[in-house]
C-alpha cells in the first residue's frame, strides 16, 4: 500500500525518544534542541508517539522554559510528533 511521505518532514532533524522515561527525555530533548539551535537550524522534529502522553507532556512542559524554543506545536500530519521552530541568535534575549 502507498504511504504518502511529507517531504516537509524528510528534511528536518529528528529526534525519536520511543522508550525513554519521562525524566531523562527532557534532557535529552533539551540538548537536542540546544545542538541545533548552535548549528543554526529554524526547525526540528521529536517523535514521541500518540499513545498515553506522558512523553509529551514531559516535552512540552520543559519546551515551554526552554530559552532557545520560539514556538511549538503538534504536527497535524502526525499528532506523534512535535515541530519546534528554534530562535534565531539575535533573538535570544
Amino acid at each position: 500500500m502507498y504511504k504518502p511521505i511529507d517531504p516537509f518532514t524528510v528534511y528536518l532533524p529528528q529526534l525519536d525518544v520511543h522508550g525513554y522515561t519521562r525524566d531523562i527525555v527532557t534532557t535529552v530533548v533539551n540538548d537536542f534542541v540546544y545542538e541545533n539551535y548552535r548549528m543554526g537550524k529554524e526547525k526540528i522534529m521529536v517523535i514521541h508517539g500518540k499513545s498515553g502522553g506522558v512523553l509529551k507532556d514531559a516535552i512540552h512542559n520543559s519546551l515551554k522554559r526552554n530559552k532557545y524554543v520560539k514556538k511549538y506545536y503538534l504536527y497535524n500530519m502526525n499528532i506523534g510528533c512535535t515541530i519546534i521552530e528554534l530562535k534565531k541568535e539575535k533573538e535570544e534575549s
